[in-house]
């Protein structure tokens, strides 16, 4: 008896499918416990590797044997360092590879998720909706400059002719010096004693001088 497909699928779903993201992480930290334990075997190796090499420089001249069993043990340790050392180098490039794998991972997926937003909001944006938004707040701009001229516009304020300003300033000036003339006829005149001043204080009358500037002005005025 087969299967069926909707029998597959709630076997899968009860079973549970494996998470990539959980199974790269925990391949990570199994990486990196290696390398620690291979970092604490490196440690160790190079502890014996001088223990060796202090006992080869002791007995180099006494004992030339002991020396030479020292040397060959030292170079053993050592290469048992280089092929932990190797070994390391290969664990670090794995890790390096499984954490550049999920960031690139989580990367794509978040460019995907951002490139189906922007779809999403441009199937109700068209070019053709954006154009008349445009075109509305333009015209709305013309009109709000339209209301705002209207209303700084004084009301009731006629255009000032220049010509009967000017006309109307000299009449003003006429009356003035008119004015100033008739007053300056009926104004008593003021004689100091010239005999009771000293000469250099003598002072002019006001009141004359005041009419004979108001005579030159009449004068020039005909």
């Amino acid at each position: 008896m087969y299967c069926q497909p909707v029998a597959m699928a709630g076997l899968l779903s009860y079973f549970g499918r494996p998470d990539t993201k959980q199974a790269a992480r925990d391949a990570i930290v199994r990486l990196r416990e290696t390398v620690h334990l291979l970092e604490k075997k490196e440690a160790h190796l190079q502890k014996e590797i001088d223990e060796q090499l202090r006992i080869a420089k002791a007995n180099v001249v006494a004992n030339k044997a002991l020396a030479t069993r020292a040397l060959k043990r030292k170079r053993l340790k050592e290469t048992q360092l280089e092929q932990f050392r190797g070994q390391q180098l290969q664990i670090q490039m794995q890790i390096d590879t499984l954490e550049s794998v999920h960031i690139n991972k989580a990367t794509v997926r978040a460019m995907k998720g951002a490139a189906e937003v922007l779809q999403s909001i441009n199937k109700k944006m068209t070019v053709a909706d954006v154009d008349r938004t445009m075109a509305d707040i333009a015209e709305q701009r013309e009109v709000a400059y339209e209301i705002s001229a209207l209303i700084s516009t004084p009301v009731g304020v006629d255009t000032v002719d220049e010509d009967d300003l000017l006309l109307e300033l000299a009449e003003l000036e006429d009356d003035v010096i008119t004015e100033r003339l008739a007053a300056a006829s009926h104004a008593p005149l003021y004689h100091p004693d010239v005999g009771s001043v000293p000469m250099h204080a003598a002072l002019p009358n006001e009141e004359e001088e005041i009419l004979r500037q108001l005579q030159a002005d009449m004068t020039a005025l005909y």
